[in-house]
């Protein structure tokens, strides 16, 4: 506490039960091939590739301010460096996911300098349009499949357990290291920067904050993120082609879990992501009307709870399990 009779709090005690509960919650799923299915690990790779894509799309729109509907370009360029690399150039598969993350992330460097010509609307479908263009190059370049795909070949000769096992356990690093990385730059000068730039980009840069530098980082990071989530989302199910890589599917999906869980919050990617998956394995029987009800889902929270769910909770009962402001306190109010 200082001179003026307050102190500033950065933790909450919502944050120290919430670490202990993934402490917890991260020593049980380590263990998870040894008393987990195939299909339970197969089902927790592809929920851990949404959540890192979804805190990626999060980070870059909900705190950036850049919306994009071409992330999937990333998450696709990821998968087919992937496979390039372990097909072609005999990279073990498991490391050629790091390196995927990393060839996405040089890939968005020259990427950054055309889409960043445009601004808002523009922004948005000028992403979805370099989206495109790479999904059309890939489908045209028979070497790696064409239009139909192809299958890691790479992974023939490893044993299903020990693939499986690897994979998941790939992802559940990924999983740990993208939400504390995200954490502690949203904690940062860098992370109080991005979302004053996301609140006006004028009255940022009147502050001293280099806007345009900030936005490329921003963008570097999700591209990274979401190529490392292709990749390892590819690996996952074994084949890869143009329109499952590039389509714009994917950033409805994530779009829709950002938006029901809460936009600018790490907590909402989670539940919106844990929400999606409960509404698929109980919808997906549905045909078109999956689709239907998904809309509908995000039509009725996007009314209802402007701010999405976790958003409505984290503001009614004022809890956060991932505190990234710095909050004033007296002494006789006690943090929660």
């Amino acid at each position: 506490m200082d001179a003026s009779g307050f102190v500033v709090q950065r933790r909450t005690r919502a944050s120290q039960i919430g670490a202990m509960v993934a402490i917890a919650s991260v020593a049980t799923l380590i263990a998870m091939p040894w008393w987990g299915g195939s299909d339970t690990m197969r089902l927790f790779v592809e929920f851990a590739c949404f959540l890192v894509l979804a805190q990626m799309w999060n980070l870059l729109a909900g705190y950036g301010g850049l919306v994009s509907v071409g992330q999937q370009a990333y998450l696709g360029l990821g998968g087919y460096a992937l496979v390039v690399l372990a097909n072609k150039f005999n990279v073990n598969p498991f490391l050629a996911v790091p390196l995927a993350g990393a060839i996405a992330g040089l890939i968005a460097i020259p990427t950054s300098q055309v889409v960043f010509r445009l601004q808002g609307g523009y922004f948005a479908i000028g992403t979805w349009v370099v989206a495109e263009v790479y999904r059309l190059l890939i489908a045209n370049t028979s070497a790696i499949g064409g239009g139909s795909g192809t299958s890691l070949t790479a992974m023939r000769g490893i044993p299903k357990a020990f693939r499986e096992s690897v994979t998941f356990w790939i992802a559940l690093a990924m999983l740990v290291i993208v939400l504390a990385l995200v954490y502690v730059l949203l904690r940062s000068r860098y992370g109080l920067g991005l979302t004053a730039m996301r609140d006006s980009e004028t009255a940022s840069e009147s502050q001293g904050i280099a806007v345009g530098r900030t936005k490329l980082i921003v963008y570097l990071i999700s591209a990274v993120g979401c190529g490392l989530a292709g990749a390892l989302y590819f690996l996952n199910i074994l084949r890869i082609s143009p329109d499952a890589a590039f389509g714009v599917n994917w950033s409805a999906y994530i779009i829709f879990i950002v938006v029901i869980g809460g936009i600018g919050t790490i907590e909402g990617p989670i539940i919106g992501t844990l929400l999606y998956f409960v509404l698929r394995q109980f919808l997906g029987d549905f045909g078109t009307w999956y689709l239907i009800i998904l809309g509908s889902v995000a039509i009725i929270t996007m009314v209802k709870f402007p701010h999405g769910l976790w958003g409505y909770v984290a503001r009614r009962f004022d809890i956060q399990f991932f505190p990234v402001q710095r909050r004033i306190y007296f002494p006789s109010e006690s943090p929660k």
